[in-house]
């Protein structure tokens, strides 16, 4: 093995000199850039009027949606260097870690000039968001030619695959940057997952059962589904930057156990923003408990993401609600003991505004008998992955619902009760995305060690361990995306922008990220036997459920164009 900085094929230092003052030099030449997209594609969508329309941005999805991307990468980049920064401010940053900074730089520096990779056939340049030749000459910097010529490197990716391999068994390849307490709570989680999540994983996937309760006993009592939750109603009243920490490491064991307490954080978020003082001290404490499981009751068979076009409606009856409708892609439905439904109280709405949300409950089922609860019928859909808590189909038949569970107690307010609960619910997502990430790179690795072909090693052959260390470089990018808008969340800052991006480049790079896990494994990843078959089929459904990749491009462009 080569060690202190050398490359293995005798060219030379593979670090480059002075690297943050490099990297720190190359971020404003890209904001500019930034700004003058925003710019022009705001010209294009206003197209001579004064007002930006959803029709408008629609019809230029292409430059809309790139723009979307290249927020996403410069916003990476800033984040990138701040860790960079505090690791070594803190005396953390190594060999590994500089690596990864001078990788990503080379990287993404080149993504952005040569075109952003959307999806595996998209790619968006910064022609199609109508900037000229001379300007992207802005991008010619020393600082940024130097990195995109000689940051990402083959002799750079080989040295960091190579300390990756001496590293075997680190919890992560690069230090997090986050503070001592929440790494504790990391390391208690991923011991907690090695022993009773991994060695179950992939039996549980392969016969499609649903997680032991034992499991979700045990969550509850280490306060799983209370986390962010106050103190004073009954939670651990922790940051959002435990949460991501805590479903980033339950879903590097298994998605399905890391994705347990999402229900209850959006339950949580839901009647913490929009229930009344007796809806919170009935509820919370409950959820935070584990005593009462929720799942949400959102998307409808013809609507998809277009909530507010939803039909299910809730009639009054009395003081109470009688809710008709049918509801799809509802997660772990069976058994929990109550659901946030999204229904329409004004039959005479058209839009968002005649929604409102309830917590609906009902009776928890039984394999013989999973819906007992009069007036609801369920039938399950079967998934190639995210499974676990199963996934069904709803139809609701005059349910019944107290009116004390109204949320809020007002009506017409369900719709916008929801919207406040979308940035937690992506930093979530964008946490069990990294998990997967890390999941696919843990096995990867592992793989390509113990796999042995010409009489060495895959990990010896530059395309495997240029797959590994593109791997990890990219999941320490989207990590510290997610951070940092979990950090924001923390300081009761607006970041559904943040959020969004967190949650955009977190699926891609765990999709990256299991394809091409399974690709080392070759044919052998193609079997179900192999724990990569199902870390593939995970992945996919990140870039779907909280907002398709393409809506949740859509809502970064909207707010990027204002």
């Amino acid at each position: 093995m080569a060690h202190d900085g050398q490359d293995m094929t005798g060219t030379g230092n593979t670090l480059l000199p002075d690297l943050l003052s490099l990297t720190g030099a190359a971020i404003a030449p890209v904001e500019a850039l930034l700004e003058k997209a925003q710019a022009s594609v705001r010209a294009m969508v206003l197209g001579g009027g004064d007002r930006i329309t959803t029709k408008a941005v629609e019809a230029h999805q292409t430059a809309t949606h790139g723009l979307a991307w290249l927020a996403t990468y410069v916003e990476s980049l800033r984040q990138m260097q701040k860790w960079a920064e505090k690791l070594q401010g803190d005396g953390k940053f190594g060999e590994t870690e500089q690596l990864i900074q001078q990788i990503a730089f080379g990287e993404y520096l080149w993504q952005i000039y040569g075109g952003i990779q959307m999806s595996q056939n998209e790619i968006v340049r910064l022609q199609d968001l109508g900037l000229s030749q001379d300007d992207q000459r802005g991008l010619m910097t020393d600082a940024v030619m130097t990195l995109t010529q000689s940051g990402n490197t083959q002799a750079a990716r080989s040295r960091l695959a190579e300390l990756m391999v001496d590293q075997q068994g680190a919890t992560m390849f690069g230090a997090s940057g986050l503070e001592d307490e929440l790494e504790m709570i990391r390391d208690q989680f991923r011991r907690y997952a090695v022993e009773k999540v991994e060695p179950h994983a992939h039996d549980w996937h392969l016969k499609d059962e649903l997680i032991p309760m034992e499991v979700i006993n045990e969550l509850a009592e280490m306060g799983v589904f209370g986390l962010t939750i106050p103190e004073n109603l009954g939670g651990l009243g922790l940051p959002k930057a435990a949460m991501v920490v805590v479903s980033e490491e339950l879903s590097r064991g298994y998605i399905g156990v890391g994705s347990l307490a999402t229900r209850s954080e959006i339950a949580a978020e839901l009647v913490l923003a929009g229930g009344t003082d007796e809806q919170r001290s009935y509820w919370l404490p409950k959820f935070a408990s584990g005593e009462i499981l929720p799942t949400a009751v959102f998307t409808e068979p013809n609507t998809g993401s277009d909530l507010a076009s939803l039909r299910t409606r809730a009639v009054k009856d009395g003081d109470d609600y009688r809710i008709t409708g049918n509801k799809t892609w509802i997660t772990h439905a069976a058994r929990t003991h109550v659901m946030t439904v999204l229904a329409r109280t004004d039959p005479a709405s058209k839009d968002h505004n005649g929604l409102s949300m309830f917590l609906a409950e009902k009776t928890p089922g039984t394999d013989e008998n999973p819906f007992p609860t009069e007036g609801m019928t369920g039938g399950e859909i079967e998934v190639l992955g995210y499974r676990g808590m199963k996934e069904y189909e709803l139809g609701f038949d005059n349910f019944h619902v107290k009116g004390a569970n109204l949320l809020g107690g007002v009506e017409g307010q369900g719709f916008r009760q929801l919207m406040k609960t979308f940035e937690a619910a992506r930093i979530q997502t964008a946490a069990r995305a990294i998990g997967v990430a890390q999941a696919a790179l843990d096995v990867g690795l592992q793989y390509a060690l113990d796999r042995k072909a010409f009489d060495q090693p895959l990990a010896a052959f530059p395309r495997v361990s240029g797959k590994l260390a593109m791997m990890a470089v990219e999941i320490v990018i989207a990590r510290q995306l997610t951070y940092f808008s979990a950090y924001e969340k923390d300081h009761d800052r607006r970041c559904d922008l943040e959020a969004g991006m967190a949650k955009l480049l977190g699926a891609r790079v765990a999709w990256a990220c299991a394809d091409n896990a399974l690709q080392i494994h070759g044919g052998n990843g193609f079997a179900l036997e192999y724990v990569v078959s199902r870390l593939l089929c995970d992945a996919r459904i990140l870039n779907i459920f909280e907002g398709a990749a393409e809506i949740q491009a859509q809502v970064i462009a909207r707010r990027l164009l204002g």
